[in-house]
């Protein structure tokens, strides 16, 4: 049986004191304050075992990882019906661009980046009686967790300044793939993204997509089939323009966000998380991604 302790903790003691961490993001000034030297590392295992090192329990903004959250909340409300109003190709383009939205009729490529998942938001706008209350609710509950809240600095610090999402979110409601208003959409996309989850928490909210759409309180929250398509999204999509070299090196269906956290899975095995918050030149958590290279290296571990 692998020592997935003495593992995570050598994989922590060869990267904590790397000179090179990237940076923090500050488009989002509230993320600039984040520390780049804290970093985190924790695995849940699917047999109930669990292993952490450093930060894990350090509470962060999951930012897009949040996406894939309400990606699985508006499948289990649409069904199939969500890929009439967002496809499933990677975009091979940054998290915020719009010039593909124009070009194929406000249609966004992937419901992981940013246009896309404004789709996601209008659905759960239309479906949620509270949608803000409503979806922290369904986060808390598949994390089996009810301290997990949103960071209201946070979602207000990008409320301020995300002019590119509300250019989106006005350019699909051009196309008439918008069916809300386009503040109510957007106040809740900005919580959406400002999930504030440590490690160990967002682990555990992806349970769900390693058992088959069952949560960690064995819960049904989406089919099996629903599950397979998410992670088969997140291994295409969930690193921008940079999907293809998180397959290639790490080989795990994961998602990243600019506050530096990323979750990775193996179906039926583990889940996986990190957080440090120095980012590479894609947006990327740069020691995270190594973490989960040496993971998967060192285990033998992956979907491929």
């Amino acid at each position: 049986m692998l020592d997935f302790n003495t593992i995570i903790n050598n994989i922590h003691n060869n990267l904590k004191d790397n000179v090179v961490k990237g940076v923090v993001a500050s488009y989002i000034p509230e993320l600039s304050k984040q520390d780049v030297n804290q970093f985190g590392i924790y695995m849940q295992h699917m047999d109930g075992r669990s292993f952490m090192v450093g930060d894990a329990e350090v509470p962060f903004s999951i930012q897009s990882i949040s996406k894939v959250l309400s990606l699985s909340k508006a499948i289990a409300f649409e069904n199939n019906d969500i890929w009439k109003r967002v496809d499933v190709e990677p975009s091979g383009n940054p998290f915020n661009h719009l010039s593909l939205l124009e070009l194929e009729n406000g249609i966004p490529r992937n419901p992981l980046i940013n246009a896309g998942a404004i789709v996601v938001a209008d659905i759960l706008c239309s479906k949620f009686e509270n949608p803000k209350a409503d979806f922290l609710q369904f986060v808390r509950d598949i994390a089996n967790d009810q301290t997990i809240d949103y960071n209201y600095k946070v979602a207000e610090s990008e409320r301020k300044t995300g002019y590119n999402n509300y250019a989106a979110a006005n350019l699909l409601k051009s196309f008439n793939n918008l069916n809300n208003n386009v503040e109510d959409v957007m106040d809740f996309y900005f919580h959406q993204c400002a999930l504030e989850m440590t490690c160990s928490q967002l682990a555990k909210a992806f349970y769900l997509f390693a058992n088959k759409g069952k949560c960690i309180n064995n819960k049904q929250h989406i089919s099996s089939s629903q599950a397979k398509r998410i992670n088969a999204i997140m291994l295409t999509c969930g690193f921008y323009d940079e999907s293809g070299e998180f397959a290639f090196e790490v080989g795990l269906p994961g998602k990243s966000g600019v506050g530096g956290g990323i979750v990775a899975l193996l179906p039926n095995h583990f889940i996986i998380s990190t957080w440090c918050p120095g980012l590479n030149v894609k947006g990327n958590s740069l020691i995270g991604m190594q973490a989960l290279e040496q993971f998967t290296t060192q285990t033998n571990l992956s979907i491929f």
